[in-house]
């Protein structure tokens, strides 16, 4: 069966590339990606692109911009092209068990790309990194961030925001920063003026740094007249910025309005130079090659017989099945150590951060 529709995704494909060049390759890989609005999704399908290619596979990668229609319509089209193996890394994970069971009707493979895949028995591999360990760190930086810039303050006031409630990893996020925030919610030394807490109140739809902004606006007009902030718990450098624009629209980070202390994730350029101008404490850098080189790794493994590496079968249980996973490590990232991490590391070159 395999060779059979590995056949027939040859013969399709031979109507947009040449049917010798496919003869050559491994397999032909359908990479579907959210949007190009962020530069990490744009880094994501890159380096996939790339290892793949040097792996001897053919790829077709398409970005659905945040369109959930255009993501399935892209997964179907994929499908009926005869790809061997589909990497998707889902707008709502909780749309997809339709096309996935078209995918397993034709034998393809699919790995869910660091968005996991819920509701189907057909998704084969999860490649992502500890994700709530990232919120861990976020925490983390941002509790070291209110100690070295508001020493002599407490109970600190911090507001929180979540990352989008169709993203599964925008939960692990949230649930690692309040392994760490709430016991110190719980005595006293951080305070939420707000009162708004619970991925239900602070979730921030497809990741939108102005949705963000506007509801950071709508914080400091009502609770924040007679006090200042101290602190944003922020999942994603997107929605830091616009954080950060509402903060300084009403003067913080000049005068004696001491900036916030605001987290972030994924290490994106504006980000960086942001922390270095002091406007953002944090981020947390997740490297997309090595996340590249692990699905790679299972796609290859997949298609070749072998035995995809996996270090997680407990974690995400996806509501019908536990998807077994490989979960890489993130790395936080500070004034103090970006050059290490993203220069040294040769993610960035240091002319493009300064």
């Amino acid at each position: 069966m395999v060779f059979t529709r590995r056949a027939l995704g040859a013969t399709a494909l031979a109507l947009v590339i040449a049917g010798p060049a496919f003869a050559q390759d491994k397999g032909y890989v359908g990479i579907a990606m959210p949007t190009k609005s962020s530069a990490r999704w744009i880094d994501d399908g890159n380096n996939m692109v790339k290892q793949f290619e040097e792996a001897g596979y053919t790829t077709d990668l398409q970005y659905a911009e945040d369109d959930i229609p255009n993501q399935l319509a892209q997964i179907e089209n994929m499908i009926t092209k005869g790809v061997d193996a589909l990497v998707i890394a889902a707008i709502d994970g909780t749309t997809l068990t339709s096309a996935l069971a078209n995918a397993a009707a034709m034998d393809i493979p699919v790995v869910a790309y660091d968005r996991l895949i819920r509701d189907s028995g057909d998704v084969s591999y999860y490649a992502t990194f500890d994700n709530f360990k990232v919120g861990v760190q976020q925490a983390e930086t941002l509790v070291a961030g209110l100690e070295e810039r508001f020493p002599d303050t407490q109970p600190w006031n911090v507001e929180l925001f979540g990352g989008s409630p169709d993203d599964n990893n925008a939960y692990f996020f949230y649930d690692g920063a309040m392994s760490v925030l709430q016991p110190m919610i719980d005595d006293g030394s951080i305070a939420i003026p707000s009162g708004q807490m619970g991925m239900d109140t602070v979730g921030t739809l497809r990741w939108d740094g102005s949705v963000a902004q506007a509801r950071m606006d709508n914080l400091l007009s009502a609770n924040y007249t007679d006090q200042q902030v101290h602190g944003v718990l922020s999942p994603y450098d997107g929605l830091s910025i616009g954080i950060i624009s509402s903060l300084q629209g009403v003067g913080y980070g000049s005068g004696d309005m001491k900036m916030p202390i605001v987290s972030g994730q994924d290490a994106e350029v504006p980000s960086v130079k942001a922390i270095l101008r002091g406007d953002q404490y944090s981020t947390i850098f997740k490297d997309t090659r090595e996340l590249a080189r692990v699905t790679v790794g299972m796609v290859d493994a997949l298609l070749q017989g072998g035995e995809p590496e996996i270090n997680d079968t407990e974690t995400y249980d996806n509501g019908v099945k536990v998807v077994p996973s490989y979960l890489l490590e993130p790395l936080p990232v500070t004034a103090d150590n970006w050059e290490e991490r993203l220069v040294d590391s040769g993610y960035y070159d240091k002319s493009e951060i300064e």
